[in-house]
């Protein structure tokens, strides 16, 4: 039996893996540092040995392959006694595609916004469909209640996340997934702590596009210029999504319904009729045609693919309802750019009109951290029509002050234009206030790609006391 070990494990993506060849019957252990739930707790359930903290010893003669995570430098005790011995090392997703995609065919969701819930979106529109596809997603699909899937189908969907893949290694993840269908919804800056400018970010997708053979599938979103762009670029046949007049696949006549939204569908001018997504907003029907045309793709058929769209569950974190207490509605979402989060509050607040709504932030992120997007966010939260706006610390506090964004300037400016903002040093005291004045009827979207000190729960508490 073949025993891997993973000096980094409690990550999303490394703890997945980790399950993912434990489950192929590899003997698979790690370590990392502070390990806490709820990763330690997958771990254990997926019967994965757990060290806490990182030791030499832990590298014994018996491990034929070590995975290197992108948060592990060089310094690291484990890492140094890999180099030293010379074991064999790689990457997660060199991992990922030695073990898993060389002899599938390769689906790559890929994009700045949506790749997510549209990865996961593809993988339950083939699994209804009899597909019986593999998944691999960086969050958790709660058609599959898990963050992954081993099917015996050809399909292989995966998350194309163009971050960094290792310290030896400072290309983008995507890069090593082998695409033959790849999806490109969208294109906008990000990453600042990997790509230092939006010509760089451009390049690591024109290389994505490029690995995609002549008999593959590029599909590209057709809202978005910088999506578009890569069409020249393309080897292989080329489809369009979106709102645009001049998409391949359009959709049309967006309307609330319920927990839905519903849309009218045309295909190269034919209309396919409606089509309903449990989900809020366009940005969502966006995601949803990328799916469709996906399904379409490898050949699922339009009345399969609207019966499988009516059944998504959704994906945690993403616009998930944590709860209700008097009569409030509390909401966790993954958002942290400005796009993000203009179009998660805009979808809300077109659902819901007559509610109010609190858009709550936690700049985190290494770019939403930076001054980069200071005018972007005053547009995002001011142009989406939240009623009340606040703004947590900036959680990297250590950046230098030309660099750091600055909350009391986007309050200052938000006030200036009309909309009610505030800036808290601290959970404790949102919470408070949030508690004090909400009132029936509202509610509270919380954004952040951390764990924000666990407001919601927190919340919720204060709301019910």
């Amino acid at each position: 039996m073949k025993r891997v070990h993973f000096i980094g494990v409690c990550g999303t993506a490394m703890a997945t893996l980790a399950a993912m060849l434990k489950a192929r019957g590899m003997d698979v252990q790690g370590s990392d540092h502070g390990v806490y739930p709820p990763m330690s707790d997958f771990l254990a359930r997926e019967q994965i040995r757990v060290f806490d903290g990182y030791d030499a010893a832990h590298i014994t003669t018996d491990i034929d392959l070590v995975v290197v995570g992108n948060a592990i430098s060089r310094g690291n005790v484990e890492l140094e006694t890999v180099l030293d011995r010379k074991v064999r090392y790689c990457s997660l997703p060199e991992a990922i595609r030695d073990h898993f995609l060389w002899d599938r065919r390769s689906i790559v969701l890929a994009g700045t916004h949506g790749k997510t819930t549209t990865t996961s979106l593809v993988a339950w529109l083939l699994t209804s469909a009899g597909e019986d596809p593999s998944l691999l997603v960086g969050g958790i699909a709660s058609n599959f209640d898990g963050s992954y899937r081993l099917g015996s189908g050809r399909d292989f969907v995966i998350e194309g996340d163009e971050y960094d893949s290792a310290f030896f290694d400072k290309t983008a993840k995507f890069l090593k997934y082998l695409p033959d269908i790849g999806v490109v919804g969208n294109l906008e800056y990000d990453h600042a702590d990997i790509y230092p400018d939006m010509e760089s970010l451009r390049l690591a997708f024109r290389r994505f596009v490029n690995l995609i053979p002549q008999h593959g599938h590029l599909i590209l979103g057709a809202d978005c210029a910088e999506a578009l762009a890569l069409a020249r670029l393309a080897r292989s046949p080329v489809q369009t999504f979106g709102f645009s007049d001049h998409a391949d696949w359009r959709a049309g006549e967006l309307e609330p319904f319920g927990d839905y939204t519903r849309f009218e569908l045309t295909h190269g001018g034919e209309p396919l009729g409606h089509f309903e997504v449990p989900l809020y907003g366009a940005h969502n029907v966006r995601n949803a045609l990328a799916a469709i045309v996906v399904g379409h793709t490898v050949g699922i058929s339009i009345e399969r693919l609207r019966e499988g769209l009516r059944t998504f569950q959704g994906v945690r974190r993403r616009l998930e309802k944590r709860g209700e207490v008097r009569g409030v509605s509390v909401y966790d979402d993954f958002a942290h750019h400005p796009t993000a989060i203009l179009e998660t509050i805009k979808a809300v607040k077109s659902t819901h009109p007559d509610r109010r709504v609190w858009a709550v932030f936690e700049p985190r992120s290494a770019t939403a951290c930076r001054k980069i997007f200071q005018d972007d966010f005053v547009r995002a939260f001011h142009e989406s029509g939240a009623d009340e706006v606040v703004l947590a610390a900036v959680f990297r506090a250590t950046l230098p002050d030309d660099e750091r964004l600055s909350v009391d300037a986007i309050v200052d400016e938000l006030r200036a234009l009309g909309t009610s903002a505030r800036h808290f040093p601290d959970t404790a005291a949102i919470v408070r206030t949030i508690a004090e004045e909400a009132r029936e009827g509202d509610i509270v979207v919380v954004m952040s790609n951390g764990g924000f000190d666990g407001i919601h729960d927190k919340l919720l508490a204060a709301l019910a006391t």
